[in-house]
């Protein structure tokens, strides 16, 4: 945990605090208004107040992508320390003028609108209470959207066409699937299991390779090597089966963050229709042109459905992808 806290920080989390810094004022400069209760103060440099709300957000966004959820004492002695020296360095930047600098003042002006941006969002989620009737509409969106079936299937990854190609030939051979996989596939995954992936939806999986396993019989090897953005793959159908969809209180809480989603997407999109917009796409950076040649492969296709394709997955979690099959 040490050496996490070590690490560089991550620049939201030192653009907060700097923004908070640089905005300060010595502790016995006169006060705006004396309505709110004052912050607890956690320390004071050259007369400046870090404060405990301070403190709380640095360590909060610290934490983020942490496996532990709270700091012991000697680690939030650290961060102390870490959040005087940077009101210390941002200082000194405001004595050198750069909160003049025409980047710095960018960055600030952009922080200051993404923070308020995420505050005015989270002030809306936490005035929402979905319905049941919300809830059961996402539930059967999401059921009648899902996978009818499930696959079980083996893969054998490997970096060419070519070594694909060698690779159905000695299947039709008489070699073992099995034996080819564990000898030649790249996916460290499964090659020990023979390539095995299991049980799986086609939602899970990128396009490329869940049209193929679509299209293969029981026991059936693709024809072809499959191509997707990890490789070439041959593959093996090894049994389907009727994919059956999750209770409804199993994944009510993707629901609940789906349906809250879609709520803030209609705030947003409702404060867009008020608003006046006026692009200048003239003042935009000149765009470079488009490289020419084999079009590259982007994004998976596959759908971010979770397992059985039950409902979206929570905002924070990543898309579904194939498995680096």
């Amino acid at each position: 945990m040490r050496a996490f806290l070590k690490a560089p920080l991550g620049a939201s989390v030192a653009a907060i605090t700097l923004l908070a810094a640089c905005n300060k004022a010595p502790e016995n400069a006169t006060p705006a208004t004396t309505a709110a209760p004052a912050a607890p103060v956690v320390a004071i440099v050259n007369g400046v107040s870090l404060t405990r709300p301070e403190f709380d957000i640095y360590e909060k966004n610290l934490l983020r992508n942490a496996k532990v959820q709270s700091l012991t004492a000697d680690q939030q002695s650290q961060v102390l320390d870490d959040l005087i020296t940077m009101q210390i360095i941002a200082a000194q930047g405001e004595k050198d003028g750069l909160e003049n600098d025409a980047d710095t003042k960018a960055q600030l002006a952009l922080l200051h609108t993404r923070v308020l941006a995420d505050a005015e969002s989270q002030k809306f989620v936490k005035s929402q209470t979905p319905s049941d009737a919300d809830l059961h509409a996402e539930y059967e969106s999401a059921i009648s959207q899902m996978d009818k079936n499930e696959y079980h299937a083996r893969h054998i990854l490997v970096a060419s066409k070519d070594q694909a190609e060698q690779i159905i030939k000695k299947l039709k051979s008489g070699a073992k699937f099995e034996d080819l996989a564990k000898s030649q596939s790249t996916d460290t995954g499964s090659k020990n299991n023979g390539g095995d992936l299991g049980w799986f939806t086609t939602s899970r999986m990128v396009k490329p390779f869940a049209d193929a396993v679509k299209s293969l019989k029981k026991g059936e090897v693709s024809p072809t090597p499959v191509q997707t953005q990890y490789g070439w793959h041959v593959i093996q159908l090894e049994d389907t089966r009727d994919a059956s969809p999750p209770a409804f209180d199993q994944v009510k809480p993707q629901l609940t963050d789906a349906v809250m989603r879609k709520k803030l997407q209609a705030y947003v999109e409702d404060l867009k229709k008020q608003a006046k917009i006026e692009k200048k796409p003239d003042a935009l950076p000149a765009v470079a042109a488009a490289p020419t040649g084999p079009a590259m492969s982007g994004a998976p296709a596959g759908s971010a459905a979770p397992p059985a394709g039950a409902a979206p997955p929570p905002a924070s979690a990543p898309a579904s992808s194939t498995p680096k099959p």
